[in-house]
């Protein structure tokens, strides 16, 4: 599953976590996984649908019953690391307050581990940061794609004062992300907001390619003059045309140490790579090597090849069109004895149906509930089967 965040009115933490129960993620549960998951008990979710605009949406108050002070990135970044969480959960909501504590740091010229967070430290920080990137997960959300922000105009009062929008840290947590400005005198986008769809999002522009399946909106705390203070996140399945024009970039490196691979594989997937595969080849000399391949659209050309430029030995690369034919998928949601599992749908050009279950889902329960994981995947095929 694909979403399309339309920031029409910004974004902020507790408006995409509207968004995301409206979308039908469980507040309970997302409490009570937070609360499991982080350790972190002193904070109760309150959700209620409210009018903007005569638009309805979700609004999420993250009720904090201790409000003893800010907490530091280091103490943030060891309790998401110590926490029960998925490497999915866990690696992007560090990300996202690497990205926070990146931000503070050069505002403030100092190390990142001594940032202070102020407003950003606490437990509702915390909450709409795990639990933004805890429901993605829950809802099968795998991909994320962007419009360009709304920031709002005039000043922001906050822990440094009376200060332009956006405000220091946000602008520079934008960077890189197009946005534009707005006759509403306020701020439209947090700094939470700011690193949430700057460290998630894989492309920002108009709506991508898609089969929508669902809306759900996000409710900001204030009225707008001009406009619904909303956030609308458009869920659905990525409807490739067909044939597919992609762009297939390669190159081949014998002079460097085999464990980057692994960093450069993940680094470009997380760009928005189609495929990467690493074949064993013979170069001049006969000197073992490795040819990188790596598939992506057109408009990530550059980022792709600019990512291998810098991140590998290679000293040059080349790249080509090609085309290509996909089968029809949908996400599904499989349950099995040991927990569900999602699934990719595939349907063939003779009109039968496979079922591909995620692996990352079969790995975590089974790690969870000590199980072979062939065990977890038999079981999502075959539960599939009985459904069909």
């Amino acid at each position: 599953m694909i979403a399309y965040f339309d920031c029409f009115s910004g974004i902020s933490g507790d408006m995409t976590l509207g968004a995301l129960i409206d979308l039908g993620l469980s507040p309970e549960w997302l409490e009570d996984h937070l609360k499991s998951a982080l350790g972190v008990t002193e904070f109760e979710l309150r959700v209620r649908p409210v009018m903007r605009k005569d638009m309805c949406g979700k609004k999420v108050d993250v009720i904090v019953s201790d409000c003893s002070g800010a907490r530091d990135y280091a103490h943030i970044r060891n309790l998401i690391e110590t926490g029960i969480l998925s490497p999915f959960a866990r690696e992007k909501s560090l990300a996202v307050f690497e990205r926070l504590a990146q931000a503070e740091a050069a505002i403030h010229n100092c190390p990142p581990d001594a940032v202070h967070f102020h407003e950003l430290g606490g437990v509702d920080a915390i909450v709409d940061v795990v639990g933004t990137i805890a429901g993605m997960e829950k809802l099968g959300i795998k991909r994320i794609h962007s419009s360009a922000v709304a920031v709002g105009s005039g000043t922001v009062d906050c822990a440094h004062g009376c200060l332009p929008v956006p405000a220091p840290a946000t602008l520079s947590l934008l960077k890189g992300v197009p946005v534009y400005g707005t006759d509403d005198s306020c701020e439209l986008v947090t700094p939470t907001g700011a690193a949430i769809i700057a460290t998630l999002a894989a492309s920002f522009g108009p709506v991508p390619d898609m089969v929508i399946g669902r809306a759900g909106y996000g409710a900001g705390t204030r009225d707008l003059p001009g406009r619904p203070n909303l956030l609308r996140i458009v869920t659905g399945t990525s409807a490739a045309r067909h044939p597919d024009p992609v762009e297939v970039v390669e190159t081949a490196i014998d002079d460097m140490n085999p464990e980057v691979f692994g960093h450069v594989v993940e680094s470009l997937m997380d760009r928005g790579a189609l495929d990467v595969c690493m074949f064993p080849v013979y170069m001049k000399k006969n000197r073992p090597g490795t040819l990188l391949q790596v598939l992506c659209e057109k408009p990530l050309l550059q980022e792709i090849t600019a990512l291998i430029l810098s991140e590998t030995s290679a000293a040059g690369l080349r790249h080509y069109s090609a085309g290509r034919r996909v089968l029809e998928r949908t996400m599904v949601l499989v349950e099995t004895p040991y927990g569900s599992v999602g699934a990719k749908r595939l349907s063939t050009p003779d009109g039968c149906i496979r079922i591909a279950p995620e692996y990352e889902d079969c790995r975590r329960i089974a790690k969870s509930r000590d199980v072979p994981v062939l065990a977890v995947y038999e079981a999502a095929v075959g539960s599939a089967k009985e459904k069909s």
